[in-house]
């Protein structure tokens, strides 16, 4: 269980010297959520510095898959923060916490939203015209062989525990895949899809499966985004495709993604200037993707890609703050 013990008010004479205090005292202890992608690593570094440097927070990064941590934050009220919850993926467990004011939205994380779906390599696309939705690559189990047995063909999933891979394994069922010739296969974990990309690509063998944008492997790797073969239903997709044990999916589009940070109501209600930056702090994919790419290239870690992000794009960042506040981040770094 994550601990949370809020800091005592400091009482003391003159406006200057209560400032700093007064900040601890409204932020307290913070639980930031990471879980197991590029982007939200980064992201959550970031908040950890900037609270505590600029905020005088206590801040902590606890790990968790993303059902399980937006789970928490609604029936225990811990972690206080998701830096970037895809609502898309989790409407149900977020619509609830909202609704009986457990989470709270600090605002959009991605300026300009985020993308998921099926993707194929470029060079696949290229060599195949044919292929523009999801439907035709799967008249082809040839061109996508399945690790394990190249007689069929391969559908990689996103991780076990993501939301998105609840979608990806109602996808697979509703357009039949198994009757296609192909399989479904888990990729263990992100580092495991990323690889999967990785190896068939150097091999120029075809790839088939599901991907997200911001994403440093996008960035490295040309893939194309497959067509849905019907326009996005919010109504199903909220009925079945997010429903792991749901059993008459129907063939639905990726909607175009909302990331938004969420907070738990009790840390929105006590976190005061904090709060404001975290409704401030955003930042669209181009700023990403160039974060991530250094990141990957690097083989950097969440907390380096933060620094160094915070070391060379102060004309970003410093705009969600305070100039006192920014100067203070400044001088930590």
């Amino acid at each position: 269980m994550f601990r949370k013990v809020l800091a005592t008010t400091c009482f003391a004479v003159g406006l200057a010297s209560l400032a700093p205090a007064a900040f601890a005292a409204e932020c307290g202890d913070v639980v930031i959520a990471n879980m197991d992608w590029q982007s939200i690593d980064v992201l959550a570094n970031i908040d950890k510095i900037i609270l505590e440097n600029g905020y005088g927070c206590s801040a902590e990064i606890t790990m968790g898959d993303t059902v399980s941590i937006m789970t928490s934050m609604v029936e225990k009220g811990e972690p206080d923060i998701a830096p970037e919850a895809w609502l898309n993926a989790l409407p149900d467990i977020v619509s609830r916490g909202v609704a009986e004011g457990k989470l709270v939205s600090a605002g959009n994380a991605l300026s300009d939203g985020g993308m998921q779906g099926w993707y194929i390599p470029k060079y696949i696309a290229d060599a195949h015209p044919d292929i523009k939705k999801v439907s035709d690559a799967l008249k082809h189990p040839e061109l996508f062989p399945a690790p394990e047995d190249n007689s069929k063909g391969a559908v990689f999933n996103g991780p076990a525990g993501w939301g998105a891979s609840t979608a990806t394994s109602q996808l697979y069922k509703a357009y039949e895949g198994d009757a296609k010739g192909f399989v479904l296969v888990d990729p263990g974990s992100a580092a495991g899809l990323d690889g999967s990309i990785a190896k068939n690509y150097e091999r120029q063998i075809g790839w088939l499966g599901y991907y997200w944008s911001p994403s440093s492997v996008l960035g490295k790797y040309l893939m194309v985004k497959l067509d849905s073969d019907t326009p996005h239903d919010a109504a199903e997709w909220k009925r079945c495709i997010t429903v792991a044990d749901c059993e008459d999916p129907k063939v639905n589009a990726w909607p175009s993604d909302k990331v938004e940070t969420l907070v738990t109501g009790e840390f929105a209600e006590r976190a005061g200037v904090a709060m404001d930056y975290l409704k401030s702090r955003r930042w669209d994919n181009a700023t990403v993707n160039e974060v991530l790419a250094w990141m990957t290239e690097n083989q950097a870690t969440g907390e380096e890609a933060a620094r160094y992000f915070l070391n060379n794009k102060p004309e970003i960042w410093t705009k969600w703050l305070s100039p006192e506040v920014a100067d203070k981040v400044k001088a930590s770094l």
